[in-house]
Order: C-alpha cells, then sequence, then structure tokens
C-alpha cells in the first residue's frame, strides 16, 4: 500500500505517520512544508526507514504536487495539511485562506488528474480522505452532539477556511467522481502537540511555574480525542468508508477547558511535585473572540459501520501526555526557545480591554 500523507510532520499527521509506517508497514510519502508547526523531529521514530520517504513542499504548489505523485504513484492521500490554530487566524487570515483553500483546491485537482490516468482495479481501489475538524459545525448548547448531518456554522476565520476546503472536497466527489471521504473530529491531544494549544501550553506553563491562562471562566466545553486513537481512526476511514460519506472521530470525553487545566496540575503534582499545588498559577484571561461555547461529536456512525473505538479515556490519555512531555524535553524545548506562550489572536479592542 502506497500513501501520500499531507501535513505529515505536523500533530495529527506525525502520528499517522508513525501509526501507518511502524504499525501497517505502508510505503509512505510525508509531504509537508515545515512551517512554524510542522516539525522533522516528530517524524524520528520513523527516520531512515526504509518504507518512509519525505518531501518538503507546500500543498499550494501544483507543479510539486504533480511531480509527487506522478513520481510516487499512491494508492491513497490522505489529506491533513492545514493552518489548525484558531488564535493565529484572527490575525493572520490569509494564511488560512490560501493553505487551507486554495491548497486544498491545488491538491484536489492534483488527485484528480491522477486518478483520471488510472485504470482498472488502480482506479477503483483509489481512495483521497479529506481530515477536517468539528469547528465546522459552530457552537452547540447544552445538549445534543454534532453528527454527519449537522449545518455548517463556522465562527473563526480557521473554522471558516476548514468548512470551505469540506465543500470543496464534497463538491470534487459529487461533481467529478474523484473518491474522495471526509473526516470531522474532535480536540486532539497527545504527544508532539506544538506548545500554543491548551494542553502542550497549561503543561510546560506548569512545569515551568509560570501563569496558567484559562480564557473567560473556563466554561468551554470541548471533546477530547488522543491522537493515535485518531491516527487509527483516520487508517480505517480510508479503508473501509464509502466515498462521498462523513465521518466524526470524537473521543466521547467532554470536559470545560477548567477541568481539562486542573486535572493536567493534579497529573503533575503527582508525578513532580512543586512547593505548591499547581492549580494556584490558573489566571482567567480576556476571553477569545469568537470563542465557541461547546463541541461534542457523535461518533456512532463510525462506531457501528467501521467497528471504532476511542482506547483511551480522558485521565489515560491525560497522564499518558504529560509522561510523554516529562520524558522528551529534546523535542520541545527548541519550541518552546521559538514560542514562549505568548498569547496569540487579539484584536486590538480586545488588546485595549486586556491591558486596560
Amino acid at each position: 500500500m502506497r500513501v501520500i500523507v499531507t501535513g505529515g510532520a505536523g500533530f495529527i499527521g506525525s502520528a499517522l505517520v508513525r501509526h501507518l509506517v511502524l504499525e501497517k508497514g505502508y510505503e509512505i510519502l510525508t509531504i509537508d512544508a515545515l512551517t512554524y508547526a510542522g516539525n522533522e523531529a516528530s517524524l524520528k521514530a520513523v527516520e531512515g526507514k526504509a518504507n518512509h520517504h519525505f518531501l518538503r513542499a507546500n500543498i499550494r504548489d501544483g507543479a510539486a504536487m504533480r511531480a509527487a505523485v506522478a513520481e510516487f504513484r499512491p494508492d491513497r492521500i490522505m489529506h491533513l495539511a492545514a493552518e489548525s490554530h484558531v488564535d493565529r487566524s484572527i490575525t493572520g487570515a490569509a494564511d488560512f485562506i490560501q493553505t487551507n483553500v486554495v491548497g486544498t483546491f491545488t491538491l484536489l485537482e492534483t488527485a484528480r488528474e491522477y486518478w483520471n490516468g488510472l485504470e482498472g482495479a488502480a482506479k477503483a481501489a483509489f481512495r483521497f480522505l479529506h481530515v477536517s475538524t468539528d469547528e465546522v459545525y459552530g457552537s452547540l448548547g447544552e445538549e445534543g452532539l454534532f453528527e454527519e448531518t449537522t449545518s455548517y456554522d463556522p465562527s473563526s476565520p480557521y473554522s471558516a477556511s476548514k468548512a470551505a476546503s469540506d465543500h470543496l472536497a464534497k463538491a470534487w466527489q459529487r461533481t467529478y467522481g474523484l473518491p474522495v471521504v471526509v473526516s470531522n473530529c474532535s480536540n486532539n491531544y497527545g504527544p508532539y502537540h506544538f506548545p500554543e494549544k491548551l494542553i502542550p501550553l497549561t503543561i510546560l506553563n506548569a512545569l515551568a511555574g509560570r501563569e496558567l491562562p484559562v480564557y473567560g471562566k473556563g466554561e468551554n466545553v470541548r471533546d477530547w480525542l488522543y491522537v493515535d486513537d485518531h491516527a487509527r481512526a483516520l487508517d480505517l476511514i480510508i479503508e473501509r468508508g464509502r466515498p462521498g460519506e462523513t465521518y466524526n472521530v470524537g473521543g466521547r470525553n467532554e470536559h470545560r477547558n477548567i477541568e481539562v487545566v486542573r486535572r493536567i496540575c493534579a497529573v503533575l503534582d503527582e508525578l513532580v511535585p512543586a512547593n505548591r499545588p499547581r492549580e494556584e498559577l490558573i489566571a482567567f484571561v480576556t476571553d477569545r473572540p469568537g470563542h465557541d461555547a461547546r463541541y461534542a461529536i457523535d461518533a456512532t456512525k463510525l462506531e457501528t459501520e467501521l467497528g471504532w473505538r476511542a482506547r483511551e479515556t480522558f485521565d489515560t490519555g491525560i497522564e499518558k501526555t504529560v509522561r510523554w512531555y516529562l520524558d522528551n524535553e529534546w523535542w520541545w524545548r527548541p519550541l518552546r526557545d521559538r514560542y514562549d506562550g505568548e498569547r496569540l489572536g487579539l484584536t486590538q479592542a480586545a488588546k485595549a480591554e486586556a491591558s486596560a
């Protein structure tokens, strides 16, 4: 099995590459532009493996994509390359439009051209998986879950760009017959997570004895999915999912942000005690503009049709995650030196309010 993974040096992408190379033994071509969140160190476990190849290229580069696909001749393309941080999208939306919308269009056209040139069994077996987010659905109230049929209602430039790319992927299946499958996942966490997101930022700030910023009152709810569980789900979706269908991937682990931060503090206090409880470092800060109240995924379709189950509960997954950061300073220290945890994504009005 020959698979191209775009964004394979990122957080979720590298987990998928490690799974496909080490667990499945597939021939993998990882394509990544190595922007700030792409990190070849995340692929150290597959470095030197005969069945892993790496190409530094941008998915917006049509010539590079066509050449890579023509040379590698994949059976599958798994598209994860994306700008993904909501805070960065608030003050730098252009990058999100270019990568998530234009880049996805470029890749879909590359795949369509390649697929049209295939014949027989190779053409019938080819699949394109477009990996997306639950944020395209907008915000939930206290009840209910996002289903595959939930209407799109994105709130941020990030989620709007991903919604646009989802629509492109589905349109290329309906219009051109390209065998596309789409997945939408809940919030991921786990090893190799760039330290601007809530969980790794909280772990590293708490280790350093620094303030732990929590937006608003910490009441926003997310459904947390351990990244290795997600990687297994993506492999299953492209293997057995039906072209034209969407599959939601969620961990069934809903928690308020404040509960997540407190749980990390408790695990760290147990593993590496400090001179005071780390929960005392929590500081509530001005909320993020357009901050969705609650996300929660209904993964019933994936569970019943394809037989997937999350292996990690939030408690087991968060302990594994904290232990990984304690044991792997070699990976996160260089990133921490580049990005020291400063707040991102404040509008000018929010900056003025925060400093008032």
